[in-house]
């Protein structure tokens, strides 16, 4: 099994970070091949240069691709399931995620295929999971949690995965209070991660 998260947070203080450790710790309880793409740690560059936009804009598959993007395609290729661990700001994930998907995402691989392309494989289980300060309830009462879903899952997961989960975790401005209940639903995701894709 080999599982690819992609992280993205600046701080390592943060309980996001906490999540991705309780995550790695699972994982390794299962001797699963892990890599991680820590977005900030990597320094990421989530901006589309001039160059890129030339080749995405105007879908030139035949120009270049940069060789941060292909490094994240390969990995993309080797896993049998990703997790997008995130914090949620302003009711979506953070720029440097966003600029993955916007540059990871290039034409003629996760989408507008043609004869010359290489076509990114479809992954068996896309998994995405969010901390959120606002606990669930509310994020579906203001119709959050659905938006973010529809982005999340329908748009940038989509079709290029076979199965797709959401997991927010919620209610974080009170951690006490969800801590707990939390570290126990990322084990279950471990068995989620073992009925779809093993």
């Amino acid at each position: 099994m080999n599982i690819l998260i992609v992280y993205s947070h600046p701080s390592e203080k943060s309980y996001t970070f906490q999540i991705l450790q309780k995550l790695k710790e699972e994982i390794n309880k299962q001797n699963w091949n892990l890599q991680v793409s820590d977005l900030y740690a990597m320094n990421f560059q989530s901006d589309m240069s001039a160059e890129e936009y030339e080749r995405e804009g105007f879908a030139k598959t035949n120009l270049p691709i940069s060789a941060d993007v292909l490094a994240e395609q390969d990995k993309i290729e080797e896993a049998d399931c990703i997790i997008f661990l995130y914090p949620v700001w302003w009711s979506d994930c953070p720029a440097k995620l966003k600029g993955w998907f916007d540059r990871v995402y290039s034409v003629g691989y996760a989408y507008g295929q043609n004869e010359t392309s290489k076509k990114m494989k479809t992954i068996p289980l896309g998994l995405v999971i969010c901390t959120a300060g606002h606990p669930n309830e509310f994020l579906e009462e203001i119709n959050m949690a659905q938006s973010m879903q529809t982005i999340m899952i329908e748009d940038r997961l989509g079709k290029r995965f076979a199965n797709t989960e959401m997991l927010i975790l919620g209610g974080t401005l009170e951690l006490e209070k969800v801590m707990a209940k939390h570290f126990i639903q990322i084990e279950d995701v471990i068995e989620r991660i073992k009925q779809i894709v093993i």
